[in-house]
């Protein structure tokens, strides 16, 4: 999909009332695999700060005032990123849904960006935190909605470790859950985590959901989640977030265990 909206007018408070940011920051991409045929699906964009450093250091700075900036400069910022950087697969970026305003107003600049960079639309994955707790579960559900409705893929990040959990799933079925890492550490070894994994991805195949394992570093994690039938991984077993840059996936990373 290449066609881009062009109705969208006017601005909501959050739009208009949001103070400038007073401190940058930076991304770090890290790839997600697709085992059917060893390539990259999508590189996920991780925020940084100037010089690399961790994600804490810059969301420790993020307040009720400054969310929604925020919030914003990360989506453009991370689509023009991804174009310089001559991104050719999936771009997921993180979103803050307690930053969304009226999602059919607050998704402007992102439309810009992408019609700026020539960045497709069906390519841009919006991942919210289920582990961050939502103000309004309605809300959430409607601002997927209707980013499904522009043509974005949508996700539900750290899903089995937060707030919305299957009462989420249920109100809406997104392209993609990400099965939080917990959930993986040592799953080849963990009975208990072995019954919910495979759990999760039979409910999912019936819903049509497709699910990722992230926090993939063990070749045994990735061998049992793969026979489960997850085919999408992210980890640094495949590569470590690479700052300002794409990072390649070793050979080694495929081969049997």
């Amino acid at each position: 999909m290449t066609d881009f909206p062009t109705s969208l007018t006017g601005g909501c408070a959050g739009c208009k009332n949001a103070p400038e940011l007073n401190f940058d920051f930076s991304f770090a991409y890290q790839p997600i695999v697709d085992l059917r045929d060893q390539s990259i699906f999508a590189h996920e964009a991780l925020v940084r700060g100037v010089n690399g450093e961790g994600a804490q250091s810059v969301l420790e700075r993020i307040n009720d005032q400054n969310r929604y900036r925020f919030d914003q400069l990360c989506r453009t910022r991370a689509i023009s990123t991804a174009a310089q950087l001559g991104m050719r697969e999936h771009l997921s970026i993180n979103f803050l849904p307690n930053a969304v305003y009226r999602p059919e107003l607050c998704i402007r600049s992102t439309l810009e960006a992408a019609r700026a960079h020539n960045f497709p639309l069906d390519r841009l994955i919006f991942e919210t935190v289920e582990s961050e707790q939502l103000d309004n579960n309605l809300h959430l559900t409607h601002i997927l909605r209707e980013y499904r409705e522009f043509g974005f893929k949508t996700a539900i990040d750290d899903f089995g470790a937060g707030y919305a959990g299957l009462t989420l799933l249920a109100d809406f079925q997104p392209d993609l859950i990400k099965l939080d890492m917990a959930l993986v550490r040592d799953v080849h070894r963990d009975r208990v985590r072995q019954a919910i994994v495979r759990g999760v991805v039979t409910m999912c195949t019936e819903l049509g959901v497709t699910v990722v394992a992230e926090g993939i570093e063990h070749a045994e994690e990735r061998d049992f989640l793969a026979d489960c039938g997850i085919y999408l991984m992210q980890g640094y077993w495949f590569a470590k977030p690479a700052f300002k840059a794409l990072a390649q996936v070793p050979p080694g990373a495929w081969q049997n265990a």
